[in-house]
């Protein structure tokens, strides 16, 4: 089922803003991408904190994600709205965790949490299709984020980094 989300739906309500990934998930094209985009700065606001301070907040981004995005959905009347992309900041924030430092890194890991998020390999497909509410919506990303995390932490031995 399609909904039409508008600007002021978004903008009017801090659930919707904050599940929208701060008016990303409006994209027409790609939102899931835009959404991933707009994390980056995120990304370079958290790097600088120590890696228990980055964990903390990706931990609490990811738990009080699960009742934004489930809250949001809900007042939407439909589950996992293309424009609910909190879950992408949280997977992205998740690929990135003690990552090389590095414009080249922050690439690969943008392209690395985008393709997982999208082939979604087992189980992420069926987490993505069988696991309902807020959780679900945030478990496929975060399971796309581990995912990444992994081939990234791999590709960086391997060069190196």
């Amino acid at each position: 089922m399609h909904v039409t989300v508008t600007v002021k739906t978004v903008f009017s309500s801090p659930v919707h803003f904050l599940a929208f990934g701060f008016g990303s998930g409006l994209s027409p094209f790609a939102p899931g991408t835009a959404g991933t985009l707009a994390a980056i700065p995120l990304y370079l606001l958290l790097v600088q904190l120590p890696l228990w301070g980055y964990v903390a907040v990706l931990l609490a981004m990811s738990l009080v994600g699960i009742w934004i995005c489930g809250e949001s959905s809900r007042r939407l009347g439909v589950h996992d709205h293309g424009g609910i992309v909190w879950d992408e900041f949280a997977g992205f924030l998740l690929t990135m965790l003690a990552a090389p430092t590095g414009w080249v890194w922050i690439v690969v890991g943008f392209f690395l949490f985008r393709l997982f998020d999208i082939w979604k390999p087992w189980p992420i497909r069926l987490v993505d299709r069988d696991v309902p509410g807020g959780f679900g919506i945030m478990f496929d990303d975060i399971l796309a984020g581990i995912y990444a995390w992994i081939a990234l932490q791999v590709l960086a031995r391997l060069v190196g980094a």
